[in-house]
């Protein structure tokens, strides 16, 4: 990985810990690819959930004892903490994907899968309350996160010479409408696989947004929400509200993640597609 995952040591601050989770966890998977390989993405697509989510639970389960955790792949987990009370009760949690985009983790070549780690306090002043975040592209080589978060993204050539906008878009589940969003804001569609990818690529300004509405959890945005927000992005509801998490249901349908300056009119395109009040 090209940035710092910190040492053999595990930090003892909460982002360059997740930070080092998430790079290792994404160290792991590249493992897996290279012991399973593509042959059978069902049983490749298996194994990487379970070396890394067994990962995550373990190293979580050793230096953050008191904390729950909130898992794609253990949505109940340490559901009744070790002192009394459920996940809900929690001061802190971490909301964690092992493997965010499976389906490109399990085909050859392709690089837009990522690992997620975020953090949830009950202390964070931020509306999100997203403390602390972590991303590793383990393809890409590179792990983001809010312990140094990048740099404000650099307007992309084509946004700044009066080009088309550019919108990250779901390969397999796009919203219905962003067709229609795509065409009255004259933005092109550019396909991608999990959701950190694309948040990441808003981040590094290969693109200008992501939109998505239609289906997802927690879990999905958590980790690359914190890093994008902490970059000094914009981050909320299709209709503009702010991002809830640790929440009794996990589902979080939709969100949009773009730059501050195109949000007042990339949200007032979608009252118009989603007839927002």
């Amino acid at each position: 990985m090209s940035e710092s995952q910190g040492g053999d040591s595990p930090p003892v601050i909460d982002g360059a810990f997740a930070r080092w989770l998430a790079g290792r966890a994404g160290q792991l998977l590249m493992e897996v690819r290279a012991e399973v390989g593509h042959d059978d993405p069902a049983a490749l697509k298996a194994a990487g959930d379970k070396r890394a989510h067994d990962f995550l639970m373990s190293e979580l389960a050793r230096l953050r004892p008191a904390d729950a955790v909130l898992s794609e792949e253990q949505q109940d987990a340490r559901g009744v903490l070790a002192g009394g009370g459920t996940r809900l009760d929690a001061a802190r949690v971490w909301i964690i994907d092992p493997v965010d985009g499976t389906r490109e983790f399990s085909e050859e070549g392709r690089a837009d899968w990522a690992v997620h780690v975020a953090l949830w306090s009950a202390d964070c002043h931020h509306p999100s309350r997203l403390a602390a975040g972590a991303v590793a592209l383990p393809a890409q080589h590179r792990v983001i996160a809010t312990d140094h978060p990048p740099a404000y993204p650099p307007l992309p050539v084509a946004s700044a010479t009066g080009g088309r906008l550019r919108l990250a878009a779901s390969r397999s589940r796009p919203p219905a409408f962003l067709s229609a969003l795509a065409e009255e804001i004259d933005a092109e569609l550019v396909p991608m696989g999990s959701a950190g990818a694309k948040i990441a690529a808003v981040i590094s300004g290969e693109v200008d947004a992501y939109v998505h509405a239609g289906g997802q959890y927690e879990w999905d945005s958590a980790a690359p929400v914190a890093v994008a927000t902490a970059t000094g992005l914009h981050a909320s509801r299709v209709d503009g509200s702010a991002l809830e998490y640790n929440g009794a249901d996990p589902r979080l349908p939709d969100l949009v993640v773009c730059r501050k300056d195109l949000a007042p009119r990339l949200l007032s395109a979608l009252r118009g597609h989603l007839r927002v009040p």
